[in-house]
């Protein structure tokens, strides 16, 4: 495992958390959520392919991140879950976007063809669309035994986090981005604040939320969120560099070839896991006064380093 620096005393029972049988019973949780979430209807056509790539697989990372902060502030799972899916439909909505030709031009995704090699461009757009609208229509839909303002609150995040100030704004900037040697670190976090950071932090809030958290609980998870996400980032990043297409699912060396800005690029490898290894010191050092509660979150901070793709 990789170590991050001297651990407060409050974790030296994580040694005896098993990450990967945690992950594995979050992951079937979030799979027969997801499967029972988006039944055929008609026309066929857009629901197969919504299907497609919304139950492809993948680590769900950000339904399992909402679905720990709810438990860590000592909500129940089940009113959390209809949010933890809305999560993966957005996310599977910005893959599909970000695999389009007009975007980052892709023909592999979590070892699959993407959705528009399968589908075509046309219905791969709607798919997306589809997606995007119907989490939110999920989420106020089965969202059960929770206050109407929480989840309001929670829908409000999810618009938010979509729009020009998250994902879509971030996007633009990462295309206007490639080509450009002179970008600077500053505007690099930007980026992927919105584009990646964004959807991470808004996993781990709204778990929070809908559990009842307190507005400190709130800045800690939210502190917490904001360097995972970026350290995910870099570690992306440095993938795409040191990964195989098989080990990624996907291409590799696709930054390179768009000429994208990367933390490699502008750090070097070496100090890039380095500066990784700092926001996950900082994520976990927010932790430390739930103690043993927050085992998974720590868990997953370290998670997020270590991984392979």
């Amino acid at each position: 495992m990789v170590t991050t620096g001297e651990k407060p005393a409050e974790q030296k029972s994580d040694k005896d958390f098993d990450l990967a049988a945690y992950l594995k019973e979050k992951q079937q949780i979030v799979e027969d959520a997801l499967e029972k979430s988006l039944p055929i209807a008609q026309p066929e056509k857009i629901y197969q392919a919504m299907r497609y790539s919304l139950l492809a697989g993948g680590k769900r990372l950000r339904p399992i991140l909402c679905l720990a902060s709810c438990e860590l502030i000592g909500g129940d799972l089940a009113i959390a879950l209809p949010t933890a899916c809305a999560l993966e439909m957005i996310h599977t909505m910005s893959l599909i976007h970000d695999d389009l030709p007009a975007m980052d031009n892709d023909d592999y995704r979590r070892g699959k063809l993407t959705n528009h090699k399968v589908y075509g461009e046309n219905i791969a757009i709607l798919a997306g669309d589809g997606l995007l609208a119907y989490a939110f229509e999920y989420v106020g839909l089965e969202t059960k035994n929770v206050p109407a303002q929480r989840v309001l609150e929670v829908i409000t995040r999810l618009g938010r986090t979509v729009g020009g100030t998250g994902l879509v704004g971030g996007q633009v900037l990462d295309l206007e981005s490639e080509g450009k040697p002179d970008i600077t670190t500053e505007a690099l976090s930007e980026i992927h604040t919105r584009k990646t950071g964004a959807l991470l932090e808004t996993s781990v809030v709204s778990g929070a939320i809908l559990a009842g958290a307190s507005s400190e609980d709130l800045q800690r998870l939210s502190t917490y969120a904001q360097n995972i996400g970026l350290a995910f980032q870099i570690v992306d990043d440095i993938l795409d560099i040191t990964a195989t297409k098989e080990e990624l699912g996907k291409t590799a060396g696709k930054d390179l070839q768009a000429e994208k800005a990367t933390y490699p690029k502008l750090w070097g490898i070496e100090a890039s896991r380095e500066q990784a290894k700092q926001m996950i010191d900082k994520a976990i050092g927010q932790l430390s006064v739930y103690g043993e509660k927050a085992q998974a979150l720590r868990a997953i901070a370290l998670y997020i380093i270590e991984r392979k793709n």
